[in-house]
């Protein structure tokens, strides 16, 4: 059976390079759907996205993690290419992305951005995926090493299954964690990543957005490994108690007084923090056990519905 493909394209202010995306997959995949989603562009895009072939839809919430929560609500597929506007991105290596996906029966094939020369992305975006992957890695697991990458191939069960709670640009921060967190089977294959085209300028604001994306991963680290985020938050607590009070316990040692009475019940104040925290972390480590169960449940319960090579 043939499978379906939708080729899904978040779109803002892009009329200068959006018809030669969706000419470009529409070429590279003749078989595909090509979806543009407008989100409250003041050009031409959609004029230029309805002529190019694209079925055209427009998000009104502003942002592209509400962009990518509308595409993956709206469309039905069994492949989806999720791919930038912005014409960085080689539509010729979508083929060899969506092999790979059928061929090894993966759930999320993403794109390795190969760039020839160091002027494709500035210094701050290089530095900030660098720093945000490795950060990642750290805490969620070393299964990516370009997690900020706006190409990937994904089957029907990662996208249907997937929460989308974000809003902006920590959207691929959200999947890349959510593919890491139910252990799916993924991979990374290097594509040829180019210059914007004369006039096109990157919506994505370094400083910014990697503060949004650091929140992102701190609040996802709070939501997905509970016990880790407040063991750390308990352990901190119960140092700080220890260095307020150690002085406090010598002196009373010593002396068999307690001269400074507030600094003592600072350091009690301190460790009961440290403890209701701790606590609160295997609470919570409990229930995000049992939600992650019930998303992996959901997960296996879509069918994937096309041909994997034998």
């Amino acid at each position: 059976m043939t499978p379906e493909i939708a080729v899904l394209i978040p779109c803002f202010n892009e009329q200068e390079t959006i018809s030669a995306v969706v000419s470009a997959f529409r070429t590279h995949i003749p078989d595909a759907t090509a979806f543009v989603y407008d989100n409250a562009s003041t050009d031409l895009t959609i004029e230029r996205a309805r002529n190019a072939g694209a079925i055209v839809r427009s998000e009104p919430l502003r942002g592209k993690g509400c962009v990518v929560r509308r595409m993956f609500a709206d469309i039905e597929a069994d492949i989806y290419v999720l791919v930038d506007g912005d014409d960085t991105y080689d539509a010729a290596s979508a083929q060899k992305l969506i092999a790979a996906l059928v061929r090894d029966s993966l759930d999320l094939v993403s794109a390795v951005r190969v760039d020839s020369t160091r002027k494709t992305y500035r210094t701050g975006h290089r530095f900030g995926n660098w720093l945000l992957t490795r950060l990642v890695a750290q805490l969620f697991g070393k299964r990516f090493s370009d997690m900020l990458s706006g190409y990937r191939v994904m089957s029907r069960r990662f996208v249907k299954s997937f929460p989308a709670l974000s809003t902006g640009f920590e959207i691929e921060t959200e999947l890349t964690v959510h593919a890491l967190q139910m252990r799916i089977p993924i991979a990374e294959i290097g594509t040829p990543y180019r210059e914007r085209p004369p006039g096109s300028s990157s919506k994505l604001r370094t400083i910014s957005d990697g503060a949004r994306i650091m929140r992102t991963i701190a609040y996802l680290l709070k939501e997905e490994r509970p016990l880790a985020f407040f063991g750390a938050l308990s352990a901190s607590l119960a140092l700080l108690s220890f260095a307020v009070g150690v002085p406090v316990i010598v002196e009373f040692l010593r002396t068999g007084l307690v001269p400074r009475l507030p600094t003592a019940v600072l350091a009690t104040g301190l460790m009961m923090l440290a403890s209701l925290s701790l606590v609160c972390g295997l609470i919570l480590h409990t229930v995000t056990r049992g939600r992650i169960e019930m998303k992996r449940l959901y997960y296996l319960s879509i069918p994937i519905r096309f041909r994997r090579e034998q």
